[in-house]
């Protein structure tokens, strides 16, 4: 990617100079304790947040979260980056979302070490990058890339800038609306059905991240050859399908809440592909 010497944005806030938030005194499990987790949760039926709960020694009932720590421009290559990417990511969508009919808000990026506090809780950075919508912000544990890189082979800066356009697609959707309107329909939904819906929020988000990476190559020139397909096999590399095999040796489709590697590759591709939110619908097809 051609990145380097081009703006950062202004809604980061760099944490990690804070050492991980005190959630128990454990930090971030990492890709391994996610493997773990995964294998218990299937053995002992608990559900993988409250192990992950209970590994970290949560306690974010007696402790406030974190207030916000404004700064300057990231100085280190890596936060650079994540920077760089963030401020690309709100040139796409702020000239998208108003073709919609909703204008775009900026959400803030929060860059961290092991563990963080939200306003969706304290987390450790085990759980991955997330986006609390509570207070619209993404967050992201750049150890996180390591892990891509070294244990899921998924190496590549499109690799990397997937992860943090993929939570931008989040944002995308709740202020669409549609997070509302899925959460509602998991608040009566059963397990399984809970956990398909999920997996249609997962996928158009990562559609989302394709039709951002799009209009970064053809408006912005901001894609090299091979960066695309450093994004696909990133995709890959975090289906369920593929976790779980790696988990337990097996998959279970019924408990999928991102989708298969298939699923999460074809849904990035059909954003790169067309460059149009709307082609991101995946609630109205039968076929992920």
């Amino acid at each position: 990617m051609r990145w380097q010497s081009r703006r950062q944005s202004e809604h980061v806030e760099d944490r990690r100079s804070l050492g991980p938030a005190k959630i128990g005194g454990v930090g971030g499990l990492g890709i391994g304790g996610i493997v773990l987790v995964l294998a218990v949760s299937y053995f002992t039926g608990m559900n993988p947040l409250t192990l992950i709960d209970m590994m970290s020694g949560l306690q974010s009932t007696t402790e406030p979260p974190i207030q916000s720590v404004p700064t300057g421009p990231v100085q280190d290559e890596i936060g650079r980056f994540a920077s760089v990417v963030r401020a690309d990511t709100e040139d796409t969508w702020q000239q998208l979302l108003p073709t919609v009919g909703r204008q775009y808000e900026n959400p803030q990026l929060v860059l961290f070490t092991g563990a963080v506090h939200s306003a969706c809780g304290a987390t450790s950075s085990a759980v991955g990058p997330f986006y609390c919508p509570q207070d619209r912000k993404l967050y992201l544990d750049l150890s996180f890339f390591k892990e891509m890189s070294q244990r899921l082979g998924a190496p590549g800066d499109f690799a990397q800038a997937y992860v943090i356009a993929h939570e931008v697609g989040h944002h995308v959707q709740n202020l669409l609306g549609i997070a509302d309107k899925v959460h509602q329909l998991q608040r009566r939904a059963g397990e399984a059905e809970g956990n398909a819906l999920s997996v249609r929020m997962e996928l158009q988000a990562d559609c989302f991240a394709g039709v951002w990476g799009y209009h970064a190559n053809r408006e912005r020139g901001l894609i090299e050859p091979g960066d695309f397909e450093e994004g696909l096999v990133a995709a890959a590399a975090i289906g369920d399908d593929r976790l779980q095999k790696m988990s337990r040796g097996y998959v279970q489709p019924e408990s999928w809440t991102h989708g298969s590697s298939h699923q999460r590759k074809t849904w990035l591709r059909k954003g790169l592909d067309t460059g149009n939110p709307d082609a991101c619908d995946t609630f109205s097809t039968k076929q992920l």
